[in-house]
């Protein structure tokens, strides 16, 4: 039997996932196709690390190694939902959480000082940051928004904060002694085996990672970010922020750059409270209250000091002295300082560019604000934006166009700071990538607490990432362009290869260009303000940060991509867009039982993996499926059957009900499997006699709270009756 796999992760989309599934699973097994699951949620990530401390009951596999190597094989069908990429304080919540469930978990070792608890702390590294997608990605990506999803937001375009000339809001980035300005590159010869050491003041080298295999033609970049400069930088921010009147907010990406990130916070908040930490530094380290984690970790962990009042007024003292804080919640007075994973740069900076290039403030109000993005790799894409809305006022929904992105990201390509190869450095001295002959590859200076990082990109993803936007640049006749910057050393051997590779190609009659990532930028907004599309060919960070910024600009959020990753050997991966507001989602439910979550990325990426199962396997009914669903998905979106803002209207279970009518009616109506149509024809008949019923018994329940039994780890039935709470509804679909 033909097999899709759909992922179980976290958050909302998990939720959404037990009212969804059964509708799929039931409309498949008509096509003679199986809908398995698999657990790569935080929790389950967390299980899977520890079998020998858990029981027969508890015990979980590694399904995402399992899913890994699947996606190496032509037979690879995967549906992959947002996932949590933990920060430090999520996963040391969500192991707090399965040890109240009765699960035997150590806890995580912030500095471990034997081998067992160094044992710990390595499997719980494996569960940190962005650790999903760098397994499951063993293709390049192609994110665009469908033709549908296009049309339904230029017809009901979303509300965008008009902009004033006189805008004060700004980006603010080091541009020196920074990751930027630092990045050394080479390409490797033949196969080979790598370390990367320091070597200190003395002479004596530490191995800081022991073996880095790379083969014949990868590109391996090194780099530093040195902490002196970074603190001056930050100190002229936070005055500039003071002098200007504007809010100081820091935007990083403390979940995927899982190393580099939370250490780059922790310097923040140590920049913004001198005082604090000159005074009462080494009580805080001495109680393990790291900035890194947070402002909120720090004064949570207070009361547990003979000192703590004092220190906390001392924090509310810095707060007062300083430049008004960006909040995430002013009426509880949660700040841009508060939580590391609470804003991250890919989508603060777009929701901010959308409401007039404010963020709010401690009054409540929306206030112009310098945006501090330290390292300037790509602070200056967002500058640019800024520069346009302040010259050309806010973006039309209604008429402007569409910018799709090809990615470069298989096999872990440009995992800035995800992985093993970030470090703090213990000394002043040197830090070298050296091969296995000896020689040194790639050095730097260094000086205690700078942050030095590495990353590989393979040759073969290269080549896959030039045919990938060739073949989208051909199909849609579009312009692409290459967001590359010949001044930086990365990107200028970057270069180099694409211009060799796009050689291997017919490209007669497309626009193929290749330009810096602000100049890209400016030539990209020139176009969507005249309604054009353009293609960006960018590498995985980038890649980021704009399936998000312009999504959010275009459709008003960026859940409404298509994201579709063409696996190298064959298979597919179909992805069903972000999930930052997944947890305010979550909270929601719990209170008032209504869920919000929007599961057209569910929707999108379902039609394109039937499709491409059906391409795979010559299943006819798979393609009818994939057909009759995308004009479901249309009429979905033209009837308006998103969730709606309000109780009382459908929420996320309600969309998925009109989905399923929408389906089985198209189903029900095609002509090429007469079979199929009278399979259909009963349930199209239940699900639109019975609107009103299921409609009923979908929203009634709304307005109380609900217990799921947890938020990292819920208990399935619990979810499961919160979330499939009509009878009627549940019933029909049983008739197939």
């Amino acid at each position: 039997m033909a097999k899709i796999i759909y992922t179980l992760t976290d958050e909302a989309p998990m939720l959404a996932t037990y009212s969804f599934l059964p509708i799929i699973q039931a409309y498949a097994k008509t096509a003679g196709v199986d809908v398995e699951t698999r657990d790569i949620s935080l929790a389950a990530r967390i299980i899977s690390q520890f079998p020998e401390r858990l029981t027969d009951e508890q015990r979980q596999g590694d399904a995402l190694a399992e899913l890994g190597a699947l996606a190496k094989t032509p037979e690879a069908n995967i549906i992959k939902l947002p996932n949590i990429s933990a920060s430090m304080p999520q996963l040391k919540a969500a192991v707090k959480e399965l040890q109240s469930h009765g699960y035997d978990l150590p806890e995580y070792p912030d500095s471990p000082s034997t081998d067992a608890e160094r044992d710990v702390k390595a499997r719980y590294d494996k569960v940190k940051g962005s650790a999903v997608n760098p397994v499951l990605r063993e293709g390049n990506s192609d994110r665009r928004a469908p033709l549908s999803v296009k049309n339904y937001a230029r017809k009901h375009p979303h509300r965008m904060g008009a902009w004033t000339a006189d805008s004060k809001t700004n980006v603010a980035t080091m541009g020196v002694d920074d990751f930027r300005s630092n990045e050394k590159t080479v390409v490797v010869p033949a196969d080979d085996t790598l370390r990367i050491e320091f070597v200190g003041a003395d002479g004596q080298a530490q191995v800081l990672r022991q073996s880095i295999p790379v083969l014949a033609g990868e590109v391996v970049d090194g780099t530093v970010l040195h902490v002196a400069a970074l603190h001056e930088f930050l100190a002229a921010q936070i005055a500039r922020a003071e002098a200007e009147g504007v809010l100081f907010s820091v935007h990083l990406k403390a979940t995927m750059m899982k190393i580099s990130d939370p250490i780059l916070f922790g310097h923040v908040i140590r920049a913004f409270f001198p005082r604090v930490f000159e005074r009462f530094g080494a009580d805080l380290k001495a109680a393990g209250l790291d900035p890194a984690n947070g402002l909120n970790g720090i004064l949570q962990g207070l009361a547990t000091l003979p000192n703590g009042d004092e220190i906390k007024a001392a924090f509310d003292q810095g707060i007062a002295d300083g430049p008004d804080l960006a909040m995430v919640d002013s009426d509880k007075g949660v700040t841009n300082l508060h939580v590391p994973s609470d804003v991250i740069v890919d989508a603060s900076m777009p929701a901010m560019i959308r409401t007039s290039g404010h963020m709010w403030g401690p009054d409540g109000d929306e206030h112009d604000t310098l945006a501090v993005i330290p390292d300037s790799s790509y602070a200056g894409i967002y500058q640019a934006v800024l520069d346009d809305c302040r010259a050309n006022g806010a973006f039309d929904p209604a008429t402007m166009g569409s910018v799709p992105n090809v990615g470069l990201m298989a096999q872990a390509a440009e995992e800035y700071g995800s992985h093993d190869k970030t470090f703090e450095v213990p000394g002043d001295g040197l830090v070298r990538v050296v091969n296995q002959a000896g020689e040194t590859l790639i050095e730097h200076e260094v000086a205690t607490g700078d942050i030095w990082r590495a990353c590989q990109t393979k040759d073969v993803p290269i080549r896959d990432w030039v045919k990938l936007a060739v073949t989208r640049a051909r199909a849609s006749q579009t312009p692409a362009v290459f967001w590359l910057d010949e001044t930086r050393a990365h990107d200028a051997t970057l270069i180099g290869l694409v211009r060799t590779y796009l050689a291997e190609h017919d490209t007669e009659g497309l626009q193929i260009e290749i330009m810096s990532p602000v100049d890209a930028m400016a030539f990209s907004l020139e176009r969507i303000r005249r309604g054009d599309d353009t293609i960006s060919v960018t590498g995985n960070v980038l890649r980021d940060y704009l399936t998000d910024l312009f999504p959010i600009m275009e459709l008003g959020t960026s859940a409404k991509m298509l994201s579709v990753v063409p696996l190298i050997n064959g298979g597919g991966l179909f992805e069903t867009g972000a999930g930052g507001s997944a947890p305010k989602h979550v909270s929601q439910l719990v209170e008032q039982d209504y869920l919000r979550w929007d599961s057209l990325g569910e929707f999108l990426a379902l039609a394109v993996s039937f499709e491409h199962l059906a391409t795979q396997t010559g299943n006819a009914r798979a393609q009818i499926l994939a057909d009759t669903l995308d004009r479901a998905t249309g009429t979905f979106l033209d009837e308006n059957k998103s969730p709606g803002r309000k109780l009382g209207s459908i929420d996320n279970r309600g969309s998925h009900f009109y989905l399923a009518k929408y389906w089985a009616d198209e189903l029900a109506a095609q002509t090429d499997d007469a079979e199929l149509a009278a399979a259909f024809a009963g349930l199209a008949a239940t699900l639109g006699g019975a609107e009103e019923t299921i409609v009923a018994e979908l929203i009634e329940p709304q307005g109380t709270a609900v217990d799921i039994g947890g938020y990292y780890h819920p208990d399935a039935a619990k979810t499961e009756a919160v979330m499939r709470p009509s009878h009627t509804l549940n019933e029909a679909l049983a008739t197939l």
